[in-house]
């Protein structure tokens, strides 16, 4: 059962070509498109079908037996599972569904958030079905994986701007309160008290599962797609079908609860001891949207839905931020990737999305640059790398994980005359806290004892043991490492800034975190971004600009260089004191995908890319718009139905007074440590001292061009294709990785 008519994307209709899929470790959502794909000899001389992902072609082409989870030999014939993108003029894939059935083949599930279904058909049909004009791309039903308190105190949550003060009941300033998070993971443990506020009731507000059984079902000949309206029996039906509070086990995996507990979790201390163990915003709601079965594993489908479900119910609930700690190696294009798509439905709905940059980023001891999983490779998303605390909080010897994947984003498209583009996208955004880091262990949810998740039962001396809690019920903890326990780590932030301030926008929010940010000295541009999270200074950035900004961005009330700042405040000191410690914020954000911008005049006056609706990188710029359902009985405004994608409208998208700084970047060597592979702390203290270019027009966007090159854009970085060995440097194409590559990816061990 799906979502059929709760969002259904509608794309202007282009002739770009669709580009190569390839993901294996976490979530991979169909996407709606920017363009319709035609055959063509490719690069190298093998003829491809660009609408098919490279490794559905692949596994189509085998002979022996299939080796993908999604393929499968029913009767003795080749059948494959696969999301099949439409083109959003019939909006609910009518046409290509009866054309499956007709095949032979079976529609297991609707995901109108990207205009796509999953069907199940011939191995030897899937070109024909692919050749529709409505049909823009076709993937695999890939299976899922996850990637994988000291934090206030290294976060700088303790500044008296945030919190002063913390007890068993309550805390002082800010803490999340009313703000929800939405959680795509393996579940919550709704019992667990790290999750209870301070009258004992739990704030995990609801625990839905998305859990189907596509890859099971093998059944062919059916469509299992159903229509579901506000306030109709079938969705009632469909709600009833996804819940799950009442489960004994709701995270069996572990994975979710700890990811969980990092944004939202509650302090709680174990006999003799003292683990602290308090996340971000320790009284935000928390919404579980489980992906992930109790082995780590779900499906493109069960994603799909998770997706859908936070952004249909955002507004109902006040879901304001989604974290995803999954990650997937995705060599294509942010344009057209399908899990980029949903989550940049997510943000035109207002909703901050924060993603974990991948663990790709080294290969034995090597470092290796290109590894941005998806949909970390998206403009609209915070993506978020890994730093290593070292066990204390001081934030003097913090250095970046060498698992935590390295930019520059590597997703392409091929273009008709078989010319290869990549997006070479500056990433991540930032890093945070994810290295050994305590939180909440799940367990059985209904039990007197504490029955242990599978990873903690599978990973006991690494997980369980290094924490010394007494591991009573409801109280047990775990610990873990990665990019998916540092992105938990800005979601609960954002959850602090939007209490701070409601108005503030995804894209605003990002801006101040990276501007914000402290530098890690010795480190590049694309192994940490911006820098190190900054709570006390995202938080005072957010307390200084207006509060109406969401809502006249979204009713066209607010133009570029109107003022930002909220009435009688001021631009903030651009330096934070944490510890003891004082240190210049970065005073840089990653804005167009591949450019560095500074100044206060980014948030003293109004920039139009600080319109959620806004996507741009590179010389592209979107304008994705949600159309609402209405109707008798139903709430205006409420419940999106539809997303509109098109070519933005001619508009200033940078004002006059911004700083360019992309010239003091210069092209890129790794061994000359310019460009890209610039310290982050030089370039930093280079906009400190004032350097940089001041634009004295702003930057326009004209006939829907932006004529100027970015920081990595023939910047003779990228030489060849394939992997590039230059100057030393691993450069990564995108990882195609096969089945079974990252059983090991939940555990990720601490470094040292």
């Amino acid at each position: 059962m799906s979502l059929l008519t709760a969002f259904t994307v509608l794309i202007e209709r282009r002739r770009l070509p669709r580009a190569l899929v390839a993901a294996i470790t976490a979530v991979s959502i169909v996407v709606s498109g920017f363009g319709l794909g035609v055959a063509h000899a490719a690069p190298g001389g093998k003829y491809q079908h660009d609408k098919v992902a490279r490794d559905l072609d692949d596994e189509i082409q085998r002979v022996d037996a299939p080796r993908a989870k999604w393929a499968r030999d029913v009767h003795g014939v080749r059948h494959v599972q696969m999301i099949v993108v439409g083109d959003g003029v019939d909006p609910q894939m009518t046409a290509v569904r009866r054309q499956v059935l007709r095949m032979g083949g079976s529609v297991h599930a609707v995901h109108p958030a990207v205009n796509a279904i999953t069907v199940q058909l011939r191995a030897g049909q899937v070109k024909a079905l692919s050749e529709r004009d409505d049909v823009v791309s076709v993937s695999p039903n890939r299976v899922t994986q996850r990637t994988v308190s000291t934090l206030e105190t290294i976060t700088g949550v303790e500044a008296s701007n945030v919190r002063t003060s913390i007890t068993k009941t309550g805390y002082s300033g800010l803490d999340g309160s009313g703000v929800g998070i939405a959680v795509l993971d393996s579940g919550v443990m709704r019992a667990h008290e790290a999750f209870l506020d301070g009258s004992g009731v739990t704030r995990v507000k609801k625990n839905v599962t998305m859990l189907n059984t596509t890859l099971a079902n093998w059944v062919t000949g059916v469509d299992g797609s159903n229509s579901l309206a506000p306030g109709s029996a079938a969705l009632a039906s469909y709600n009833a079908a996804i819940d799950n509070g009442t489960a004994l086990v709701q995270d069996g995996y572990g994975h979710g609860t700890h990811v969980a507990s990092m944004a939202a979790g509650r302090s709680k201390y174990f006999g003799s001891g003292t683990h602290e163990a308090t996340g971000i915003a320790p009284n935000a709601d928390i919404y579980d949207v489980k992906v992930l079965n109790d082995q780590g594993y779900g499906t493109v489908s069960d994603a799909l839905e998770g997706i859908q479900w936070a952004i249909y119910n955002a507004k109902t609930y006040n879901i304001k931020v989604l974290n995803l700690s999954l990650a997937a190696a995705s060599t294509e294009s942010w344009r057209t990737d399908p899990l980029c798509v949903a989550v940049r439905s997510a943000a035109a709905a207002g909703i901050t999305v924060v993603v974990a940059a991948g663990n790709f980023g080294k290969q034995g001891a090597t470092e290796v640059y290109g590894t941005i999983g998806a949909p970390g490779n998206d403009p609209s998303v915070i993506t978020v790398g890994s730093l290593n605390h070292k066990n204390n909080t001081s934030r003097g010897d913090d250095v970046v994980n060498k698992f935590s994947s390295r930019g520059p984003t590597r997703g392409s498209f091929t273009d008709s005359a078989g010319v290869v583009h990549k997006d070479n996208l500056l990433k991540p955004d930032l890093v945070a806290p994810g290295n050994a880091i305590i939180g909440a262990m799940a367990t059985a949810a209904s039990s007197t004892s504490a029955i242990r998740n599978y990873m903690a039962r599978t990973f006991s001396t690494q997980l369980v043991d290094p924490t010394g809690a007494s591991q009573a019920y409801g109280e047990t903890q775990m610990l873990m490492s990665g990019t998916s326990i540092a992105a938990p780590v800005v979601a609960g932030t954002a959850a602090l800034m939007l209490q701070a301030n409601p108005g503030l926008t995804p894209p605003l929010i990002k801006a101040m975190l990276q501007y914000s940010a402290q530098p890690l000295p010795n480190f590049n541009l694309l192994q940490q971004g911006a820098g190190n999270l900054n709570v006390a200074g995202a938080i005072a950035l957010a307390k200084a600009v207006r509060t109406d900004v969401a809502t006249a961005a979204s009713s066209g009330a607010i133009v570029a260089g109107d003022s930002l700042l909220a009435h009688g405040q001021v631009m903030p000191a651009a330096s934070s004191t944490i510890n003891g410690a004082t240190f210049n914020w970065s005073r840089m954000a990653f804005v167009g995908g591949n450019r560095i911008v500074s100044g206060s005049a980014l948030f003293t006056k109004y920039q139009s890319i600080w319109n959620p609706r806004i996507t741009w990188a590179g010389a592209v710029v979107r304008e994705r718009k949600t159309v609402w359902w209405s109707g008798m009985g139903i709430a205006g405004s409420t419940y999106p139905k539809i997303f509109t994608d098109t070519a933005a409208p001619n508009q200033v998208l940078l004002t006059s007074g911004v700083v360019s700084a992309n010239a003091l970047a210069g092209a890129s060597s790794k061994v000359g440590q310019t460009g890209v592979f610039m310290p982050s702390t030089t370039l930093s203290s280079w906009l400190v001292n004032g350097s940089g270019l001041i634009l004295s027009e702003g930057l326009i966007l004209s006939e829907g061009l932006i004529l100027s090159e970015g920081l990595i854009l023939s910047e003779g970085l990228i030489l060849s294709e394939g992997l590039i060995l230059s100057e030393g440097l691993i450069l990564s194409e995108g990882l195609i990785l096969s089945e079974g590559l990252m059983l090991g990816e939940g555990l990720v061990l601490a470094e040292p």
